[in-house]
C-alpha cells in the first residue's frame, strides 16, 4: 500500500481503524490521510467497506446496531470519537447517500432547513443561499418557478440533486458523496461533476463511486478497498496507470473483477 499524504497536513485521517458489525468485519486496519481541498476517490467492489468508511467520518456509524469501532478517525487532527457536539461535527461534514432522502417540506424549505436550525433568519440571505445551493446541484433552472412544491414530488434524479443542495446548505468543510449518480442521468451527472471540481477550492470532497472512470475524471487521489481492506491509496495517475502499487488494483480498474 502506498500513502501519498502526510497525516500532518491531512483534513481527514484514519489511524489503525477497525470496524465490525457483530462478528462481521467491515474495515480492517485502515490507515490513510486525505489532503485538504482535494477530491478523494474511493473505489472497490460491493461489500468492500466503502460506505462504512464514509459513515465513520461523521459518526453516522453510531446509528448502526452492534457496531464496534477501534482506532482513530480524525478531522483536523481531532479524533471524532472524542467530540461531544456530534451535531456540530455533522454540520461540518455534508453527506449524500446513494438514494435521495427528501424531507416532507417544500423545495425551498428542504434547502433552508439546516441554516434556519443554525439560527439564520435573514430572508434575503436565505434566498441567496437556497439559490446558490440549487445552482451548485444543477437543479435551479428546473425548480426556480415552483419552490413551494413538495420536494418529495420531484423525480428521483431531481430529489437526489435536492439532497446534494441540502448537504451544501450547511456550507460544509467536507462533502461526502456515496454513489451520488445512481439515480441521476448521465448529462446531469456531468454537470454535478463540474460543480464538484469548483467546490474543491473551498472544501474537501470524498467521493465513493462504483464508476471507476468517474474517479479517474475527478479524483486527485484514490483509495481502493477490497474485502474490508485498504489495498492501495495513491495518486489517480498511479492508480489508473500501468504500474499501481498492487496488482489487484490494476485488475479492478480494468474491469477484470468487481
Amino acid at each position: 500500500m502506498s500513502n501519498t499524504t502526510s497525516t500532518a497536513v491531512a483534513k481527514v485521517s484514519f489511524r489503525n481503524v477497525n470496524v465490525s458489525y457483530g462478528n462481521e468485519i467491515a474495515l480492517r486496519d485502515v490507515n490513510l490521510a486525505i489532503r485538504r481541498n482535494t477530491i478523494f476517490g474511493v473505489i472497490g467492489p460491493a461489500n468492500a467497506g466503502k460506505t462504512t468508511f464514509l459513515k465513520c467520518i461523521n459518526r453516522t456509524i453510531d446509528f448502526v446496531p452492534k457496531v464496534k469501532v477501534a482506532g482513530e478517525v480524525c478531522v483536523e487532527d481531532v479524533d471524532v470519537s472524542t467530540m461531544r457536539d456530534v451535531y456540530n461535527l455533522r454540520r461540518r461534514i455534508g453527506m449524500v447517500f446513494p438514494l435521495p432522502v427528501g424531507l416532507p417540506l417544500s423545495i425551498y424549505d428542504n434547502v433552508a432547513y439546516a441554516p434556519r436550525m443554525a439560527g439564520s433568519r435573514d430572508k434575503h440571505a436565505l434566498d441567496e443561499l437556497v439559490e446558490r445551493c440549487l445552482r451548485q446541484a444543477a437543479l435551479w433552472d428546473e425548480v426556480k418557478d415552483r419552490m413551494k412544491q413538495l420536494g418529495t414530488k420531484l423525480s428521483g434524479g431531481q430529489q437526489q440533486r435536492l439532497t446534494i443542495a441540502r448537504a451544501l446548505s450547511h456550507e460544509p468543510e467536507i462533502l461526502c458523496l456515496d454513489e451520488f449518480s445512481i439515480a441521476v442521468d448521465p448529462v446531469t451527472t456531468m454537470k454535478i461533476e463540474d460543480v464538484l471540481v469548483e467546490l474543491r477550492e473551498s472544501m474537501t470532497i470524498i467521493l465513493v463511486t462504483n464508476l471507476v472512470q468517474q474517479a479517474r475524471r475527478l479524483a486527485d487521489d484514490v483509495a481502493f478497498f477490497n474485502k474490508s481492506e485498504l489495498v492501495e491509496i495513491n495518486s489517480t495517475d498511479v492508480v489508473f496507470g500501468e504500474n499501481p502499487a498492487n496488482r489487484l488494483t490494476y485488475d479492478y480498474v480494468r474491469g477484470h473483477f468487481g
